[in-house]
C-alpha cells in the first residue's frame, strides 16, 4: 500500500484532440449561472454537450474537432463570465481559503464601520441639528462610502458581469440598492437634509456579506473524487524490452508491452500476468479484504497492489484507457449530474431577482406622478422599496440552517461537505450500506484461539510474524495480546500466494491456505496451521463497527428501506445481513454493479443514501442522491461523499437523517417568514410610509429572525 500512497500525482490531462474541453469558471456561484452557461455553450456550433460542476467551478464540453477552448472562452466572457482552460492551481484549496479570508475581512470592515456610523446616527436621532448634524453626516459619509466600495465588491463584480452578459442575477438588485442608498444619503447630506442613511447601507452590506460567507462555508469543503482517484494512478512503470528494464511514463505504454511489478508496488496498468506468482490486494476496487492469488493468465487492473512476489504483465490498457481512469471519469460525470441540483433559495431567487428593480422603478414613476415631480420623495420611496425587497433573508434562509445543523451534526460526529446535502438527505427513503469498513471495522479478528494448545499457538505466532498477509498480521497481534512468545522455528520461508513454512523441533510446519497445509477448506474465512501430519484452523470474524446494529434499527423505525451491497463473498454478506436484520442484500458486487443497483432504485422513484468507504464505492457514492463515508475511508471515497463520519460509531447516520428532515422544515419556515415579511412591508414601502433607514432596519430584523429560527436546530 505504501507504494501506492506515496506515488506522485499525475500531470493534468491534455485535452487536445480528445473531443472534450475543460474550462475553469471561478466566478459562478448559483444554479442560474449553471443553466445560463450550459444553454449558451450548447448553442455554439460544434458543441455536442456542456456540463457545469458547481462545486469544482468547472465546465466539461464535448465538442466536434475544430472547436477550440479559445472560442468558448471568448463566448463566455461576452456572456459576463470569467473563463480559462483548466488550471489545477486555480482549483486548489488555497484559492478557496483566500476567498474565505477575503469575505471575512470584508465582513469585519463593514461591521466595524457600521458600529461607528451607528454611534454618530444615534447622536443625530437624539437631537443634533444644523451644523452638528451635517458634520456627523459628513463623517458618516467619509466612513461609509469607502467601506461600501470595498466591502461590496463581491456584489458589484457579480452584478457587472451579469449586465455585461445582458442578464440579471440576484446580486443586481443588491448592488443597485447599495449604490442608490449611498447616493441619496450623500445628496441629503450635501443639501443639509434631516436624514441620511449611511448606517442603513452599512447594515445592509454587513448582513449580505454574512449570508455570502455562510453559503461559501457550506461549499468550501467539497472536493473532487475524480482528482483523488487520479492520485492513485501510478505515473511510471518498469517496461521490459530486449531483456532490459526501463522506467517509462505510463502514458507511453501500449497494449502488448511487458511491465514488471515488484512486491509492494501498485499495479500501473490493466493487463495479464505472464510470469510469476503473488498475492494481490484488490480491496480498493472490489471491497474484498482478503488478497487473491495471481499467477500466469490472471488479469489485473490498475489500482490493485502486488503484495508478495514479482510479476511480469502484458499490458492490455494503460493511462486514460485503464479501468481506474474510467472509474474516475464515471465519478466526475456523476458529480456533475448531482451538483446541478438547485436549492430552494436558488430557485426562488431566480424568479425573484428580476422583479425587485422593476418594482422599485414602478414605485419611482408612480410617486413622481402622484407628488407632482418631487424627485427627493420619489427617490426615497424607490430606495426604500429596493432595500426592503432586498433578498438578504432569502440568501440566509438556507445557509443559516445549514450552518446551525452542521454544528449540531459535528458534535455528533458528522461533517457536512455540501450545502445541499441536508435538503437531499431529508428526502431519502432508502439507505444502502457497504459492508467491509463501513458496517464493520475491516479488521479480521481470530475467534477460536482457546481451542488450540499453547505450543501450536506459539508456532503459529512464529510463522505469522514472517508474513505480511492481513490474516497473519491479525493472528500475530491477537497472540501477542495474550502474552505469548514465538516458538523457535528454523528455515522460515514465504511461498507467495500460499503461506509461510519452516521447521520446528525437526518437524515441518506451515501456516497458510488450507490446500497447501493439507487441511480441509472451511466455509468461513480462516488461516490453517500444519504441524507435521496434524492440521489446525484459525477462523476469523470481522468486528462490527460500533453503532451498526443501532443505526439499522433506527433507520427501519424511521420507515427507511435498508440494503447491504458488498464486494465480499455471499456467505459473509448473508451472515452480516442476518445479524443486523437487513432483508435486502447483494454480494460479489463490482463498482459498476453497486452504481447500477442504486440507479435502479432511484429509477423506481426512490431516493438513496449511500454509506461506503472504499474506492469501489466512489461511483456509487457519487451516483446516490446523497452519500456518507467514514473518516477511515479512502480519500477518494471521502471526497466523493457529501458527509463524513468522523468517529468510529456509525449510529449518527440515523441522527443525520432525522436532523436533515428538521432542517428542511426550518428552511421552509424561513421562506414562509420571508414571504410574510414581504407581504407586510413591501406595501408599506410602496405607500411611502417607510424611509430607507426603517427599510434597512426591517430587512435586518427579517434576517435576524431567519437566523434565530435556524439556531433552534442547535
Amino acid at each position: 500500500m505504501s507504494a501506492l500512497a506515496d506515488a506522485p500525482r499525475t500531470a493534468p490531462q491534455d485535452n487536445a484532440g480528445q473531443g472534450r474541453i475543460l474550462l475553469s469558471l471561478p466566478g459562478i456561484h448559483c444554479a442560474g449561472c449553471i443553466s445560463r452557461i450550459e444553454r449558451d455553450l450548447g448553442d455554439h456550433p460544434g458543441v455536442q454537450s456542456a456540463r457545469v460542476n458547481l462545486t469544482l467551478k468547472r465546465a466539461s464540453v464535448d465538442a466536434a474537432p475544430g472547436v477550440t477552448a479559445a472560442q468558448l472562452i471568448d463566448r463566455l466572457e461576452r456572456l459576463g463570465f470569467e473563463a480559462h482552460e483548466l488550471d489545477p492551481g486555480i482549483l486548489s484549496r488555497g484559492a478557496s481559503a483566500r476567498q474565505e479570508r477575503d469575505l471575512l475581512l470584508r465582513i469585519g470592515v463593514s461591521g466595524f464601520a457600521m458600529m461607528n456610523v451607528m454611534i454618530l446616527s444615534i447622536a443625530v436621532w437624539a437631537g443634533a441639528e444644523d451644523a452638528t448634524r451635517d458634520l456627523f453626516h459628513l463623517i458618516s459619509a467619509a466612513i461609509a462610502i469607502p467601506t461600501v466600495g470595498y466591502a461590496g465588491q463581491p456584489f458589484f463584480r457579480s452584478a457587472l458581469g451579469a449586465l455585461q452578459g445582458r442578464r440579471l442575477n440576484m446580486d443586481g438588485p443588491i448592488a443597485l440598492a447599495l449604490i442608490l442608498t449611498v447616493a441619496i444619503s450623500l445628496y441629503e447630506t450635501l443639501q443639509s437634509g434631516a436624514h441620511a442613511y449611511f448606517e442603513a447601507v452599512l447594515m445592509l452590506t454587513f448582513f449580505l456579506l454574512v449570508g455570502r460567507y455562510l453559503d461559501h462555508r457550506a461549499r468550501a469543503l467539497a472536493r473532487s473524487a475524480a482528482q483523488e482517484l487520479a492520485a492513485l494512478e501510478v505515473p511510471r512503470a518498469l517496461r521490459l524490452q530486449g531483456g532490459a528494464q526501463a522506467e517509462v511514463p505510463v502514458a507511453e505504454l501500449a497494449a502488448g508491452d511487458l511491465v514488471l511489478v515488484h512486491p509492494g508496488a501498485g499495479v500501473p496498468v490493466d493487463g495479464e500476468v505472464t510470469e510469476g506468482r503473488s498475492e494481490i490486494d484488490r480491496s480498493l476496487l472490489t471491497g474484498e479484504t482478503l488478497p487473491v492469488v495471481a499467477g500466469a493468465g490472471a488479469r489485473l487492473s490498475a489500482g490493485e497492489v502486488n503484495l508478495t512476489g514479482p510479476l511480469t504483465m502484458r499490458v492490455t490498457a494503460a493511462g486514460r484507457d485503464s479501468s481506474l481512469h474510467r472509474m474516475a471519469d464515471l465519478v466526475a460525470a456523476a458529480e456533475s449530474a448531482r451538483n446541478r441540483y438547485t436549492t430552494l433559495a436558488e430557485r426562488a431567487a431566480r424568479a425573484y431577482a428580476p422583479t425587485i428593480p422593476l418594482l422599485s422603478l414602478g414605485a419611482f414613476i408612480a410617486w413622481m406622478y402622484v407628488s407632482g415631480g418631487d424627485l427627493r420623495l420619489s427617490v426615497n420611496v424607490a430606495v426604500a422599496t429596493l432595500i426592503i425587497t432586498c433578498p438578504c433573508a432569502l440568501g440566509l434562509a438556507v445557509p443559516a440552517v445549514v450552518t446551525a445543523a452542521s454544528g449540531r451534526l459535528f458534535r455528533k460526529g458528522l461533517l457536512i461537505k455540501d450545502g445541499t446535502a441536508l435538503e437531499r438527505l431529508a428526502g431519502v427513503d432508502t439507505v444502502v450500506f457497504d459492508k467491509t469498513g463501513t458496517l464493520t471495522m475491516g479488521t479480521p479478528v481470530p475467534d477460536n484461539l482457546d481451542t488450540h494448545p499453547e505450543d501450536a499457538l506459539r508456532v503459529a505466532l512464529a510463522l505469522a510474524d514472517a508474513s505480511a498477509h492481513p490474516l497473519a498480521r491479525a493472528l500475530a497481534a491477537a497472540l501477542r495480546a495474550r502474552g505469548l512468545t514465538p516458538a523457535s522455528v528454523d528455515d522460515l520461508r514465504e511461498a507467495p500466494g500460499y503461506g509461510v513454512e519452516g521447521h520446528w523441533q525437526g518437524m515441518p510446519v506451515r501456516l497458510g491456505r488450507a490446500g497447501w497445509v493439507g487441511a480441509e477448506h472451511a466455509a468461513t474465512t480462516g488461516a490453517y496451521l500444519g504441524l507435521g501430519d496434524e492440521t489446525r484452523s484459525f477462523t476469523f470474524t470481522d468486528a462490527l463497527r460500533p453503532g451498526a446494529e443501532e443505526v439499522v434499527a433506527a433507520l427501519r423505525d424511521q420507515g427507511k428501506a435498508v440494503w447491504l451491497i458488498s464486494g465480499d463473498v455471499a456467505p459473509a454478506v448473508e451472515a452480516m445481513a442476518r445479524r443486523l436484520g437487513i432483508e435486502n442484500w447483494c454480494a460479489g458486487a463490482l463498482p459498476r454493479d453497486k452504481a447500477a443497483r442504486i440507479e435502479a432504485l432511484q429509477a423506481e422513484g426512490g431516493r438513496v443514501l449511500m454509506v461506503g468507504d472504499g474506492l469501489n464505492d466512489t461511483v456509487a457514492l457519487s451516483a446516490a442522491h446523497v452519500s456518507i463515508s467514514p473518516a477511515s475511508a479512502l480519500d477518494a471515497a471521502r471526497a466523493s461523499s457529501d458527509m463524513v463520519l468522523l468517529g468510529r460509531d456509525i449510529a449518527p447516520v440515523a441522527d443525520a437523517v432525522r436532523i436533515a428532515e428538521a432542517s428542511v422544515r426550518r428552511i421552509r419556515e424561513n421562506f414562509w417568514q420571508s414571504g410574510v415579511y414581504n407581504a407586510v412591508f413591501v406595501p408599506i414601502a410602496l405607500l411611502g410610509w417607510c424611509t430607507p433607514l426603517w427599510a434597512a432596519l426591517a430587512m435586518s430584523l427579517s434576517s435576524i429572525t431567519v437566523t434565530l429560527n435556524a439556531l433552534r436546530l442547535r
